[in-house]
């Protein structure tokens, strides 16, 4: 699910985004592609010290979009391309998983775990 166009662009900086909706509001909140990690089965690990409404969303629908890109990846035709990801989301708060990246990035308190269902290349 993760091509390496994907992961080229994970391994480039930018700003990624993330849509999680609930009561028929969608709520946005960003970080950064460096922050994204991903697993040998596809995951997208993302630490979490704020993202209370994400959470919040999460529990009552699982569903979310994210959109990732970076202008230092070439797109089909010019440089500069962009993934529209979606997938179901959950937040851990222990385990081996969030013990690697509580090291990465001391601040968190959470992990927002994705399993991807779907990355679509957009540019």
């Amino acid at each position: 699910m993760l091509n390496e166009k994907l992961l080229e662009v994970i391994s480039h900086e930018g700003v990624v985004a993330i849509v999680s909706c609930s009561n028929n509001e969608a709520h946005v909140v960003n970080t950064w592609n460096s922050s994204v990690n991903t697993t040998e089965d596809g995951r997208l690990l993302i630490p979490a010290g704020g993202m209370r409404k994400t959470q919040k969303n999460v529990e009552l629908n699982n569903k979310v979009k994210v959109t990732i890109g970076s202008n230092e990846v070439m797109g089909y035709k010019f440089m500069g391309t962009g993934f529209l990801i979606e997938g179901t989301a959950k937040f851990i708060e222990s385990g081996s998983e969030f013990d690697m990246m509580k090291q990465k990035f001391p601040f968190i308190s959470r992990v927002l775990e994705i399993t991807v269902t779907s990355a679509k290349q957009t540019l």
